[in-house]
């Protein structure tokens, strides 16, 4: 397994409030538009925010509106019901022309120690058998340095990241340099890689871009590396679904899904 190496975070954060989005938050599609993994971590941020710690974010639905400028983004949110035990919050992802680039919704759950509990038993992902690779899309449409330059992956034996289902591990830049992302902020970039890494054809061929992204967490991830087994379904109607199963080295963390619009490239 390789070393920990210092990455360069995803955002830098502007006096107002406001972010411009550096190098490794590039999606692969434009030069100036965000990969939607780090800009879910974004709104994570602002909703975990909002609601406050004593409730965990366990679910976060991500509706993309149109692509997040790097320039500039803000984040406005507000707190739709916060109980005993449940809260649920929205947000607004906002670009620099005051235009709405994504909605969101949350839940958050209030914790209780219960002592142990039943749960399924699966298979995870040997962590400390994966060996170094690159990210599975290299290219981009642009041809400047963006996110799969930024990362670090890790596959498990017989994996190679090539079209297909895929099982790789991930250790992701941090949100904003001058702090620690929260389990799920960290999950984020990762979830919505789905599309990308279990691709059933490659970027020059196809486009799999997500319309929308939803992360159900039921346990905070533990560590900075963070696999994912995720499968893609294309079909001839143009609409297609990406599903991951999300795991830190003790086990299942979240599920991950993204509906997905699938078009041939222009030859």
């Amino acid at each position: 397994m390789t070393e920990a190496t210092e990455q360069p975070a995803y955002f830098s954060e502007r006096d107002d409030g406001s972010f411009v989005a550096l190098d490794p938050a590039r999606g692969p599609w434009s030069a100036n538009h965000c990969h939607a993994g780090p800009v879910a971590a974004l709104v994570a941020r602002a909703l975990e925010r909002a609601v406050g710690p004593a409730k965990m974010l366990t679910r976060l639905s991500l509706d993309l509106i149109r692509p997040a400028p790097m320039a500039g983004l803000r984040v406005e949110t507000s707190v739709t019901r916060d109980a005993r035990t449940v809260a649920t919050a929205s947000a607004s992802l906002i670009g620099a022309d005051g235009k709405v680039c994504a909605t969101a919704s949350s839940l958050h759950l209030a914790p209780s120690a219960i002592g142990p509990a039943p749960s399924a038993a699966v298979e995870t992902p040997d962590l400390s058998a994966a060996a170094p690779g690159a990210f599975p899309i290299q290219s981009a449409a642009h041809g400047l340095k963006g996110f799969g330059n930024f990362i670090e992956i890790l596959f498990p034996p017989g994996e190679d990241g090539g079209p297909g289902p895929t099982t790789l591990w991930m250790r992701t830049p941090p949100l904003l340099a001058e702090e620690t992302p929260s389990p799920f902020q960290r999950l984020c970039p990762l979830a919505d890689c789905g599309n990308a890494t279990a691709r059933n054809g490659e970027i020059d061929a196809w486009s799999f871009v997500n319309a929308d992204l939803s992360i159900h967490m039921h346990r905070p991830p533990e560590g900075e590396w963070l696999a994912s087994r995720a499968i893609s379904h294309w079909w001839d109607s143009g609409i297609g679904l990406s599903q991951a199963e999300l795991s830190d080295a003790r086990g299942p963390v979240a599920t991950a899904l993204q509906s997905l619009v699938i078009r041939p490239m222009a030859g």
